[in-house]
């Protein structure tokens, strides 16, 4: 049984997640996105740019596509509950999510970029790029400047032409380890 306050995984969405105050919008953000909704939208995809409508099963099946680890649900559910930004884009004909970025951080200056995804069946046609694209626009409405991503090794030439450095001025990312108890 459910309580008032606990939202289903499957096959009921994520309410969307509203803003609190106004976004400035800046003309860099304004740009038009090198794939527009509407061309996408003409080879029957459709970009969301919240979690209402997400089917997390199926999202957990695009992470286990590309080599992810399939994830708990409930543990998805609450990462999207904490997430800043977020993007993905549905083929009509499945009603599936074939690509997907979110986005965690203050909220004011610093974001990382997560989950990156594009069913294999769908890469190469310009879903990374646009999902990327329109989480990064996202973030700079948000006036959010310093946009860190987390990525495979093998994936890092993708990024690029998006403006992602590796180590920009000889910076480097540490990640916390455990190390076990002898």
């Amino acid at each position: 049984m459910l309580l008032p306050t606990q939202i289903p995984i499957v096959p009921n969405p994520l309410p969307p997640k509203t803003l609190t105050r106004p976004r400035r919008r800046d003309a860099a953000v304004s740009a038009a996105y090198s794939v527009s909704d509407e061309s996408l939208s003409a080879r029957g995809f459709t970009f969301h740019r919240s979690t209402e409508r997400l089917n997390l099963d199926h999202l957990n099946s695009v992470f286990a596509s590309v080599g992810f680890p399939r994830r708990d649900l409930e543990k998805i559910r609450t990462a999207l509950e904490h997430t800043d930004a977020v993007v993905w884009a549905e083929y009509e004909k499945t009603r599936r999510p074939v690509a997907f970025a979110r986005a965690t951080g203050d909220g004011v200056f610093n974001a990382i970029i997560w989950d990156v995804v594009v069913d294999p069946s769908f890469q190469g046609i310009g879903l990374g790029k646009a999902v990327m694209e329109r989480t990064v626009a996202a973030l700079l409405r948000k006036g959010i400047r310093n946009i860190a991503l987390y990525s495979e090794p093998r994936v890092l030439g993708f990024y690029r032409p998006l403006g992602f450095v590796a180590d920009p001025g000889g910076i480097r990312g540490m990640v916390y380890v455990r190390k076990p108890k002898k």
